[in-house]
């Protein structure tokens, strides 16, 4: 009997404590200050806030999370120095050449064509006129370039900057420079990449067998 009765006291207080969880707040908070944060309106004024303003500027010489600064002015003397100097800090792979055509097809496409001849379907509805080819004669067309023109815009076309991020608009240069390739019959950004890469070794092999060489004579 004794025994049934201590059963029936544990069942009873499990069931007093189950019933009292709430899976969406704890019931007991131990320094409830440290769980429960201090909620401010929105440029609302408090005292605690230097001016008693809620949303501060940011301190000096800080940018957002994720932010690359890029140091090229938004302009023709601007875009010529992208032009000679900004190289593409991401390797030329496939998986780099597949994801820039994807965005290509998404946000250049309508204008430029689909293989970068101008003829995209606006300007064959002649809401825009005047879309160079990429392979038009004199056209300077380098990854710097194209990377820039999609940050600031150029003429006609806005900036891309708030729809791709950083890496992406690499991404879609990478592809852009395969369809000038093909455009001109050349062979793509990856095959001439891997020359350059394949050249650039042998020149290294041939230079340490030189110095190889070189210290086997002087001893």
């Amino acid at each position: 009997m004794k025994t049934l009765t201590n059963i029936g006291i544990a069942i009873f207080a499990s069931a007093t404590m189950v019933s009292c969880f709430n899976d969406k707040k704890p019931n007991y908070q131990y320094f409830p200050n440290m769980y429960e944060p201090v909620s401010y309106e929105t440029y609302g004024a408090y005292s605690v806030f230097p001016d008693e303003q809620e949303a501060m500027v940011p301190p000096d010489n800080t940018v957002p999370r994720g932010y690359t600064p890029y140091d090229y002015e938004n302009s023709t003397a601007g875009l010529e120095r992208a032009k000679a100097e900004l190289n593409s800090p991401y390797e030329v792979t496939e998986e780099n050449l597949a994801t820039g055509a994807q965005l290509y097809t998404l946000y250049c496409a309508v204008c430029h064509g689909d293989t970068g001849d101008g003829q995209g379907i606006l300007v064959k509805r002649e809401k825009f006129l005047g879309i160079p080819s990429y392979a038009d004669a004199g056209r300077n067309i380098v990854m710097g370039g194209i990377y820039h023109v999609q940050t600031y815009g150029l003429n006609a076309m806005g900036s891309y900057a708030s729809q791709v991020s950083e890496k992406e608009r690499w991404q879609i240069a990478m592809h852009v420079m395969n369809l000038k390739a093909a455009l001109n019959g050349e062979p793509g950004i990856l095959e001439t990449t891997k020359a350059a890469q394949d050249s650039i070794k042998v020149l290294k092999e041939k230079n340490m067998e030189a110095v190889t060489a070189s210290e086997v004579e002087k001893k």
